[in-house]
C-alpha cells in the first residue's frame, strides 16, 4: 500500500468550476461559491500588481534621507510606515486579491489561469 492518497479521496473533494466573471460577482456575495486562494501566490501577485516595491522603496529611502539630514523622528516614522505598509499588504494579500478579482474581469481570469484562485460550488 502506498502512502499517497487513494483515488477515493478525490471524489470527496469538490472540483473547481468554470465560472464567468459576472456569475462570480453575483454568486460570491450570495454564497453560491467557495473560493480558495493560494496565499503564497496571492502575496507575490498582489505585490507585483500593485507595484508595491516601487512604492515602498522610495518611501523608505526618503525616511533614511530625512534621518540622515537632521530629521531623525520624521525619518524613523517614514521607514516604519513603509515597513508596516509592506507587511500589511503581504499579510492581507488574499483578501486584496479577492476584492480585485471581484472588481476586474482581467484580474479574475489571470488569478484563475495562474492557479492563484480556485472557485468551487458551495455545499
Amino acid at each position: 500500500m502506498s502512502e499517497t492518497a487513494p483515488a477515493t479521496d478525490t471524489a470527496d473533494r469538490p472540483e473547481t468550476v468554470e465560472v464567468s466573471h459576472q456569475e462570480f460577482r453575483t454568486g460570491l456575495p450570495a454564497g453560491r461559491f467557495r473560493v480558495i486562494v493560494n496565499p503564497d501566490r496571492a502575496r507575490k501577485y498582489v505585490k507585483h500588481r500593485l507595484m508595491l516595491t516601487a512604492l515602498i522603496l522610495p518611501l523608505i529611502g526618503t525616511g533614511i534621507g530625512m534621518a540622515y539630514f537632521s530629521y531623525p523622528w520624521i525619518g524613523l516614522g517614514l521607514v516604519l510606515f513603509g515597513i508596516a505598509a509592506h507587511r500589511l499588504v503581504a499579510h492581507q494579500a488574499p483578501k486584496i486579491l479577492l476584492y480585485m478579482a471581484s472588481q476586474d474581469a482581467r484580474i479574475y481570469h489571470e488569478a484563475i489561469d495562474f492557479e492563484i484562485l480556485e472557485v468551487r460550488l458551495a455545499r
